[in-house]
């Protein structure tokens, strides 16, 4: 029997997603009768316990009968359980140092971690996620923003809606200027800013085109690996190549950068992978960028100007473009930035059905049926031991 237990979320800020919705709970239960989810009392998941209890699933405070506990963001080292088995999101895989005091707790109390982050198809894409959201919130909050700056266009802020569909409704007759945007990325976040400046009537523009022309309407050009780095001796990109070595590669991103209003940075970053630019070039007369959402968030990392987060309540700062200091927004001579963590707790209900609807089909199934490499691959400790493709952590781990 796989009994799974829907944690109460305890970091704080606290996070109101879940990773399986009162219907995906049903479904379970109508098609495995080898399967129960139970869920902890929350007073904030998005999802009320009431809304739970009528889809037949018993709502409680002890969680210690569950063999599979699956909460979303990061577990607080004094709610986790001795030698139980959890999925969420550690964020430590990057060695990230405000997460290693977890890493170490989940390695002293025997825990057995499958990380979603690392749930990954053969060929490297991610399984599930809260991508496509992040892509849809983040490029909404981006084109705020921008319309603060100028006056141009008013928009409202997503929380002030309680659904995807409300929110589209926010876009009918709205008009924009003739601005020019770059999006970035090929995975979910891109996809989901994509659906954004298509459902706002932006149109889509060769990359050629858009560093050649203005146009008599709004419009964004998606660039994708091959238009954002080349080889340092070659000239040219070949992804595998590029994954394994990223190092070897140069950045194109700064052809763009004199042709662009606003930023939607989708790209996934680790340290050896070239930024899109450096902090010197907010120093150029013909840096025309006024507005970045980096929709990915990596402080210091793609986007050299992200100070650090912002929050869903204060999504926005600015920089200043002499100084390279953290400013309010809107202000002349900076550039704004959109860097919140936790984007899709904007949508959470939209956002959590997606994300449960990923794990049904691809995890859980899996686990069910006792594991798969899949599952295999994604777990980083298997009773407080350090698995095969994670052993460089051991020194993180306090090993």
């Amino acid at each position: 029997m796989l009994k799974i237990g829907l944690i109460r979320e305890g970091k704080v800020p606290q996070d109101n997603r879940v990773a399986l919705i009162p219907a995906h709970c049903k479904w379970l239960h109508l098609n495995f009768d080898d399967v129960k989810v139970v869920a902890q009392h929350s007073e904030n998941r998005c999802y009320t316990d009431k809304e739970y209890e009528r889809a037949g699933v018993e709502v409680k405070e002890d969680m210690s009968d569950c063999n599979l506990l699956l909460g979303i963001k990061e577990v607080p080292v004094d709610m986790l359980q001795e030698g139980k088995r959890y999925m969420f999101f550690s964020h430590t895989k990057k060695l990230q140092p405000g997460n290693q005091k977890l890493f170490k707790a989940l390695l002293e109390k025997k825990i057995t971690l499958i990380d979603y982050e690392c749930l990954e198809h053969e060929d490297g894409t991610r399984i599930i996620g809260f991508g496509f959201f992040a892509g849809i919130v983040g490029a909404h909050n981006g084109m705020m923003a921008f319309g603060n700056r100028t006056g141009s266009f008013k928009l409202q802020r997503v929380g002030s809606v309680n659904s995807f569909q409300k929110l589209i409704h926010m876009y009918f007759g709205l008009k924009l200027p003739n601005i020019k945007i770059a999006v970035t990325g090929s995975g979910r976040v891109a996809h989901g800013v994509l659906e954004i400046m298509n459902l706002m009537g932006i149109h889509e523009v060769e990359p050629e085109d858009y560093v050649e022309k203005e146009f008599a309407y709004p419009a964004y050009v998606h660039l994708k690996g091959i238009d954002l780095y080349a080889h340092k001796e070659t000239g040219k990109y070949n992804r595998n190549d590029f994954h394994a070595n990223p190092q070897n590669y140069n950045c194109r991103f700064t052809e763009y950068l004199a042709h662009t209003d606003i930023l939607m940075n989708g790209i996934y970053w680790e340290k050896n992978i070239p930024r899109l630019f450096e902090m010197e070039d907010l120093l150029r007369e013909d840096f025309r960028i006024q507005t970045i959402a980096d929709i990915t968030d990596d402080k210091n990392g793609s986007i050299p100007c992200n100070l650090g987060d912002s929050t869903i309540d204060d999504p926005v700062y600015g920089v200043a473009r002499k100084s390279f200091e953290r400013t309010a927004p809107y202000l002349p001579g900076s550039v704004d930035m959109m860097a919140v963590g936790n984007l899709p707790n904007e949508l959470p209900r939209d956002a959590s059905r997606y994300f449960g609807e990923q794990l049904i089909k691809f995890v859980l199934n899996d686990i069910r049926q006792g594991g798969s490499q899949t599952i295999e691959r994604a777990t980083m400790t298997d009773a407080g031991i350090i698995t095969g493709p994670f052993a460089y952590m051991k020194e993180y781990g306090g090993l």
